[in-house]
């Protein structure tokens, strides 16, 4: 497949941030009244998907928007201690070399993906769609097809979460799935993504297969 088009989730796909949600995770569970966790339980949280999670922490769905809005307030405040992942700044320098269009898609703020990805990097996404709700990036897709004149099927959308790939593929976009960031390997491929990547420049070879 030709992609023109590459869609980047954030959080876990290009920024290495895991270890800081690890570090928040309990204060905000406090804050919002739903279960705390321990370390290993956190870990294993990792092989279930969102909907899982949110009912096993007991987490009540009306109030997903103001957590993720007090999370995106802490990322801001805690940008500078979050990387992007080793290669990422590279790898997204040598597609737009050879002239994909790229993208974000993310529950994140832009203001967030551009502090933490830097000037540099940050300025070769040529679309962000930022803010979307938990479940609520289908309409991001549509959003960055719409803006680049792109088809759904010369798009590819990269992610490290189910619900990338479920968003994702209800709009027809073909789907990368990256195992360095927060579910597991076996949780991915058990929803048949078109293709899983264990390392950040298998992307590069994935656009010029």
């Amino acid at each position: 497949m030709a992609y023109r088009l590459i869609i980047f989730d954030f959080d876990g796909t290009l920024a290495d941030s895991a270890d800081w949600f690890r570090g928040v995770f309990n204060d905000v569970a406090l804050r919002y009244g739903f279960r705390t966790v321990s370390a290993e339980e956190l870990e294993s949280l990792r092989g279930q998907d969102s909907r899982a999670i949110i009912a096993r922490l007991g987490v009540p769905m009306w109030k997903l928007p103001f957590i993720a809005s007090h999370m995106r307030k802490l990322i801001a405040r805690d940008a500078h201690r979050i990387p992007v992942f080793p290669g990422v700044e590279a790898m997204l320098e040598q597609l737009e070399a050879r002239g994909l269009i790229l993208a974000v898609v993310s529950s994140n703020s832009e203001e967030n993906v551009r502090r933490v990805l830097g000037p540099v990097a940050a300025a070769r996404i040529r679309h962000y769609a930022c803010g979307a709700g938990l479940f609520g990036k289908r309409p991001k897709f549509r959003q960055v097809l719409k803006a680049t004149g792109v088809r759904p099927g010369e798009a590819l959308s990269v992610g490290d979460e189910v619900r990338d790939i479920e968003a994702a593929a209800a709009e027809g976009i073909a789907t990368a799935a990256v195992t360095w960031g927060y579910a597991t390997e076996a949780l991915l491929r058990s929803r048949s993504p078109t293709v899983v990547l264990t390392h950040v420049d298998e992307l590069l070879r994935t656009v010029a297969a």
